[in-house]
């Protein structure tokens, strides 16, 4: 979790992400999960904001082949995670259709 702003987007490249879109958040977290770093694009400029665990770790997807680490979450997700929710096994309701 070195990397800065500049150093994140070129992981960004690295999985084709030339330009990043206003739309998305990009989210990075380190080996031992306990820190997480998010990017976002706001077309003037780049937030890095940054969260630190004080205890434990969050439980993020685990990572695999670099191809396979880019995960598309809905925003709900993300905060889940954020916030320490196990989202291993959970499934949507059927009544919940998530607005694209």
């Amino acid at each position: 979790m070195r990397k800065s702003s500049d150093g994140l987007t070129g992981v960004l490249r690295e999985f084709s992400i030339a330009n990043l879109n206003a739309q998305f958040l990009y989210a990075f977290s380190n080996k031992r999960r306990n820190r997480v770093k998010i990017l976002y694009f706001d077309r003037t400029g780049i937030y890095v904001v940054a969260k630190k665990l004080e205890e434990g770790t969050s439980n993020w997807p685990p990572s695999g082949k670099k191809n396979e680490q880019i995960l598309p979450l809905a925003p709900e997700a993300l905060q889940l995670l954020l916030d320490g929710v196990d989202l291993r096994g959970a499934q949507l309701r059927e009544w919940y259709r998530a607005e694209n």
